[in-house]
């Protein structure tokens, strides 16, 4: 049913070009993109957002080409839907690429469209959710079409730690288009329809004659378990939406605004029996760090970042007592715990933003120490270690730390230890603190007795059992008030939530410096 033709030839010019530029690139190519299993721009803004919220920003804007025809090629809008809305209540920008116009491709009035609304997110201070989906920049343009990523790369970098940015990948993302997506604070994909990569299969089959599909190089599941770019990876855009409205619903609209609280109707004094039994007699026995913390936290629920990258250290965001913390935890469960490259960048990097964000941190220790070997030594593993340790100690917000198991080595000092400035230090009796393992300490303590024993094997078991007891336990630290105290496992939610509500009223500043040289 057509709309009724409004008398006042203005008013209905202005109903024409409000229709055109809602048609987007026409019905043919809203048909083809619901054909590839995706929605058109508008109707993910639509399910993003809070309903009747989105105020549109430059709706009528166009490109200013004229060359190889593309005069005679315009449509309002030019292939980017940008404004604001809100989020459960709360105002958040977006922008959505409209893959039906021009394949999505960036021109420079596309790229000032969003630079404008990064421009206003920036000056009211709320985050800016970009909904990608674009062949890349508009080669009709050249040049132009450069400066306008360039200008929008700017744009993602000054606005970095002062509000919250999220890139939606909701199909392709590729060459220098990857770039604006990798700044930003998080990553989402849909598995199956996003791709990002910097030089496609073409390319790759050309230079390298690797034979490798698209979703091989650069789909979500890709980046979300091997290279690290996707924080999120989900099966429907529904579900990636609304975990994007669940990410939000932790973090505050920008640096200088406190993280949201929600009433919490979990008892603060909740004491979980489980804990008194989650670590294993045996020191060598695995363990789940996340039913740890899910015993610890409101209402059991971890907002878990990463899940499938670097999975010996668990990341994520939680609530105490309704207000949001964000939680590291090394996991046993996974290469025993031991930081390697990829755990050292993911939870540094996570580290940082919540430090950034002033969003409190919780962290679960059970270390064993760094994972050996040619491969990670000549992979930068000091370098990328160095980056978690930079980060810990860089980090002013109010920092918990928890000791269930193994803290050995650089390791117990890397991880929010009490001289990187961790404020509350707690351990459960489990806690073994100490330079090496019980068998690595005797095996250099004791080396002259074992050798010169009549039985090796028996006298080294001895003198290790000897030293678990004496050495491998939390108290030589509490004695030298590296821990603040020595807890029941079933004590820590009450605890935890007693520390952070002391802690709220924290200030704690850095010397003064233009910036920190991270070891990059």
């Amino acid at each position: 049913m057509s709309k009724p033709v409004d008398p006042d030839p203005r008013r209905a010019l202005l109903d024409a070009m409000d229709d055109a530029a809602e048609r987007g690139g026409g019905e043919e190519r809203i048909a083809r993109q619901h054909e590839a299993g995706k929605l058109t721009a508008r109707e993910r803004i639509d399910l993003f957002l809070d309903p009747g919220t989105f105020v549109e920003v430059d709706k009528f804007k166009t490109h200013r080409s004229a060359d190889f025809g593309m005069e005679k090629q315009k449509i309002p809008g030019d292939g980017v839907v940008v404004g604001h809305g809100r989020v459960e209540g709360r105002q958040v920008f977006v922008f959505a690429q409209d893959f039906t116009v021009f394949g999505g491709s960036v021109s420079r009035a596309y790229a000032e469209k969003i630079c404008k609304v990064m421009d206003l997110a920036l000056q009211v201070g709320c985050p800016v959710v970009g909904l990608h989906d674009s062949g890349g920049a508009r080669v009709q343009e050249g040049v132009e079409a450069l400066a306008g990523y360039a200008d929008v790369f700017l744009r993602n970098t000054l606005a970095s730690g002062v509000i919250p940015q999220i890139s939606v990948i909701l199909g392709p993302c590729a060459g220098g288009a990857v770039y604006g997506p990798a700044i930003t604070d998080f990553v989402f994909m849909v598995k199956g329809a996003s791709s990002m990569f910097l030089n496609g299969p073409e390319v790759v089959r050309a230079v390298t004659r690797e034979e490798v599909t698209k979703e091989e190089l650069g789909g979500a599941r890709a980046h979300a378990t091997r290279s690290g770019v996707a924080h999120f990876a989900f099966d429907t855009e529904e579900a990636t939406l609304q975990a994007v409205r669940e990410l939000l619903s932790f973090l505050p609209l920008n640096s200088a605004d406190d993280p949201p609280a929600q009433p919490c109707t979990d008892d603060a004094g909740r004491q979980d029996a489980a804990l008194k039994t989650i670590v294993p007699e045996n020191p060598n026995r695995p363990y789940d760090i996340r039913e740890v913390v899910r015993a610890v936290v409101d209402d059991r629920h971890l907002f878990e970042v990463a899940r499938h990258f670097a999975e010996n250290v668990v990341c994520g965001f939680a609530r105490l007592g309704g207000r949001p913390v964000g939680v590291v935890g090394n996991q046993p469960a996974v290469l025993a715990g031991v930081l390697d490259s990829d755990a050292s960048v993911k939870a540094a990097r996570f580290v940082r933003f919540c430090d950034a964000f002033e969003i409190p941190l919780l962290t679960f220790v059970d270390v064993p120490g760094f994972l050996p070997g040619a491969t990670q030594e000549w992979g930068g593993l000091i370098r990328h270690g160095a980056k978690l340790l930079y980060a810990y100690a860089e980090a002013t917000v109010p920092k918990v730390t928890v000791i269930t198991r193994r803290a050995w080595g650089v390791a117990y000092d890397v991880m929010a230890s009490k001289h990187l400035r961790a404020d509350v230090n707690l351990a459960w009796p489990t806690a073994e603190i100490a330079v090496t393992s019980p068998e690595g300490a005797v095996n250099v303590i004791f080396r002259k007795e074992i050798s010169s024993s009549a039985d090796p094997a028996a006298e080294r078991a001895r003198l290790t059992a000897e030293y678990r007891e004496r050495f491998a336990n939390p108290y030589r630290a509490a004695e030298l008030g590296y821990v603040d105290e020595v807890l029941k496992p079933e004590e820590t939610r009450p605890r935890v939530i007693r520390a952070f509500e002391m802690l709220r009223t924290k200030r704690q500043e850095n010397p003064p410096r233009k910036h920190g040289n991270l070891p990059l």
